[in-house]
């Protein structure tokens, strides 16, 4: 018979992992006992996630409010630059991206891409998320790594359907600057045309007239 010791960083190190995992999975009766022994909400796995990046994986809503509530960071970003707040943003979880917003989210936060959260949200069309990120100070003309600002994801990477078109005339209303082009030198307008995104080109020749 072999016997196995475990030392307390060992033990520790487990417990760690284990909030996490308990996050991960939305097991909030787990997360609970586990923060209960005190184990700290700013533990991190091998990809560098918080317990609360795991649950925002899953949109465990429940679990990231009890993380938050228990002082996890919503800015604490992965190896690959995701973060709570970020990704909320990213995947339309609106319920958590509100969390994030009223708990320090850091608007200027840039994703592996260099964009805001603002960016993602309306190249996948998130009418609510977009438009719950348009009532903050975020910078609806933030340029990201591909030079694409928001408006030109939304045009470049959308379909061109009723959720792109009202993603479009929110950014206009907010002051999206329709004269910043791409890398090469195209506009909004422009890439519209080429998609042939009839109801985007109206919109975007709207806004330009006089």
């Amino acid at each position: 018979m072999v016997l196995v010791f475990m030392t307390s960083a060992q033990s520790d190190t487990d417990l760690d992992q284990q909030l996490i995992l308990a996050s991960e999975q939305g097991d909030i009766g787990a997360v609970q006992r586990l923060l209960d022994q005190a184990i700290s909400v700013h533990v991190r796995d091998a990809q560098g996630r918080t317990g609360l990046l795991a649950a925002t994986q899953g949109n465990h809503i429940e679990v990231a409010k009890l993380l938050i509530e228990a002082g996890a960071d919503v800015n604490a970003q992965s190896d690959i630059k995701d973060s709570p707040y970020l990704l909320a943003g990213a995947r339309g979880y609106l319920n958590i991206l509100r969390m994030t917003l009223d708990h320090g989210a850091d608007l200027n936060s840039t994703n592996r891409y260099g964009g805001t959260a603002l960016i993602p949200a309306c190249e996948r069309g998130h009418v609510e998320t977009v438009r719950e990120l348009l009532n903050t100070n975020i910078d609806v003309n933030h340029v990201n790594n591909l030079g694409w600002t928001a408006l030109l994801e939304t045009v470049i990477l959308g379909d061109g359907g009723p959720r792109h078109v009202e993603i479009v005339r929110m950014l206009i209303k907010a002051g999206a600057n329709l004269n910043l082009a791409d890398r090469d030198g195209v506009t909004p307008l422009q890439h519209a045309k080429q998609r042939h995104f009839k109801e985007m080109v109206g919109l975007l020749i709207q806004a330009a007239a006089p």
